[in-house]
């Protein structure tokens, strides 16, 4: 599943390529993928032309002059960038055709997909957007942030660090690393944790997400980029999918435990 750095990797790669071009067609494969009226987006979005592509969280945001398109790849979803003349693939759902005749297509396996389409204006009202909560490099994430999320709450930190009402973008991968930077058991109790260790993982977050984007994120089994990126964060990862191998800290076995119907990967020794 992509995550904050593998979204934030597609979103640059596609900035470079397909900006500008005005759209010519819509063609939807598979209809539940789009949460608008259907007609209306196809119809809203010819003419049009993509200007930016933002982020937040794990939604891509696709600004045209009137409109923002909201994408969240889910488990599976990727973009292509092929000629019209390319045959179309049985898992493209969606193709956008520009007039020179670029296609960006929407491919999803599992076809968990979602997109909307909304005037710009509605953004900040739209419920997946409003209940984002901070990202990792945002400066408001602080432990005092932290303590104030987790205050009374009785599940497990691992589980707690996947609510993207309370870190927007942080998804398992990330979560496992951060846990093993701040040194803390993924099933203790969110609700009591210390300042010191919520400082820790705030300070995690920030470190490992800086570097996997710079990184070009994670490509592993879960999750492949589709434009062309291989991310090479795979190469930093302490404990996530290294169950078995030896903690490069104190040579303790790795081990992988599910928590939250996750894989969680930690070290029994460092996050006693």
């Amino acid at each position: 599943m992509p995550e904050i750095a593998e979204v934030e990797t597609v979103r640059n790669t596609l900035k470079k390529r397909i900006l500008h071009r005005r759209i010519k067609e819509v063609e939807v494969y598979y209809e539940p993928i789009i949460e608008s009226n259907l007609s209306s987006f196809r119809n809203n979005l010819i003419h049009e032309s993509f200007i930016d592509i933002k982020r937040r969280g794990k939604w891509l945001i696709f600004e045209t002059e009137k409109y923002y398109l909201l994408s969240h790849l889910r488990m599976e979803g990727k973009y292509f960038i092929k000629s019209r003349n390319e045959v179309k693939d049985k898992h493209e759902h969606v193709i956008f055709i520009f007039d020179d005749d670029i296609t960006l297509r929407y491919a999803d396996t599992r076809k968990f997909g979602r997109m909307h389409l909304i005037l710009k204006q509605e953004l900040e009202h739209t419920e997946c957007i409003k209940k984002q909560g901070l990202e990792p490099g945002d400066e408001a994430l602080t432990a005092n942030y932290l303590l104030r999320k987790f205050q009374n709450k009785h599940i497990p930190i691992k589980t707690a660090l996947l609510d993207q009402t309370i870190i927007s973008g942080l998804g398992n991968i990330y979560a496992n690393e951060v846990l093993f930077y701040a040194k803390i058991n993924p099933l203790k109790r969110a609700g009591s944790l210390t300042k010191g260790e919520c400082e820790k993982i705030v300070d995690g977050a920030r470190e490992i997400i800086e570097e996997a984007i710079k990184m070009g994120g994670t490509t592993i089994r879960s999750y492949t980029s589709s434009l062309g990126v291989t991310g090479r964060f795979q190469q930093n990862l302490r404990v996530h999918k290294r169950e078995g191998e030896e903690c490069f800290v104190c040579k303790t076995k790795i081990i992988n435990i599910k928590v939250g119907g996750r894989s969680t990967y930690y070290c029994p020794n460092c996050q006693k």
